[in-house]
């Protein structure tokens, strides 16, 4: 099977309308089919001679990680500056997180500063629906896992695998 060529690849985002991803359980078949038609058109930018994009231009992405990772943390970071967002990497080491401030209160400081989107990792189940709660509508949540419940960008990157393997 041959890739298309991602350089003439236009923003495949218009058919997906939601707010934030917090886990698979809610999103409808047509929802997941749409994700994975996006996620196809991003495969390999940034990588060997295709080049970078721009949809994320002028946004800033924040990685929330109150639990070790590194793939998925620098996985997140990479792809948002492949698309052309600054990024801001956090962890509770080092931060007033150690002096009692609450996660919610770190993510208002946080969403304060202007960004757009949050990806969080935590080994609280839910802690990403009530980041989805506490910050302002325009932020969009990721959940990028959080502890035993829901993982649901790995999901979606299992299913994408396969659906590329099996079609």
């Amino acid at each position: 099977k041959t890739r298309p060529d991602l350089r003439k690849t236009e923003a495949p985002s218009e058919n997906i309308h939601m707010q934030h991803l917090l886990g698979l359980e809610d999103l409808s078949a047509a929802d997941i089919t749409a994700l994975l038609d996006a996620a196809a058109g991003y495969v390999g930018v940034g990588v060997g001679d295709v080049p970078k994009r721009d949809e994320l231009k002028g946004k800033v992405v924040a990685n929330l990680f109150y639990e070790n990772s590194t793939r998925t943390r620098v996985s997140f970071g990479l792809a948002a500056r492949r698309l052309g967002a600054d990024t801001l990497d956090f962890s509770p080491g080092g931060s007033s997180t150690s002096k009692g401030e609450t996660f919610i209160d770190t993510a208002k400081n946080i969403e304060a500063m202007g960004v757009d989107a949050v990806v969080v990792r935590h080994s609280s189940p839910g802690a990403p629906h009530v980041l989805a709660r506490h910050l302002l509508p325009h932020v969009r949540i990721v959940n990028a896992g959080d502890g035993a419940h829901e993982h649901p960008t790995q999901g979606l990157l299992d299913i994408f695998t396969v659906r590329q393997r099996l079609g």
